[in-house]
């Protein structure tokens, strides 16, 4: 009996030895994720700001660089968007949790 509490004893503490590891991996994903969404925003804005503007040359090339730019724009929103569903979910979900 005291060796299978020994055997069950040391393979939680490399169960908990794992765990802990992949939970701190976990939490520096999402450090870098919420760092990248801030930067994607940061330039989404700068791009809508310049495709906000008029243009003054009439070319098609110049035109098909702005479209270029609006649908690299368009990519990057539904890419944060997508990043950031379930966070936001969970955002939503602790401060209903505070409000109670």
């Amino acid at each position: 009996m005291l060796y299978a509490l020994l055997i069950l004893s040391i393979l939680l503490a490399i169960s908990l030895y794992f765990n802990w590891k992949f939970a701190n991996t976990l939490l520096k994903i999402e450090d870098e994720l919420d760092d990248c969404l801030d930067t994607i925003n940061e330039k989404y804005a700068k791009m809508s700001e310049i495709l906000s503007r008029p243009l003054f040359f009439d070319s098609p090339e110049v035109r098909r660089v702005v479209q270029d730019i609006r649908d690299t724009r368009n990519s990057l929103h539904r890419i944060a968007l997508a990043l950031s569903k379930d966070f936001k979910a969970e955002e939503e979900l602790k401060q209903d949790d505070d409000a109670r």
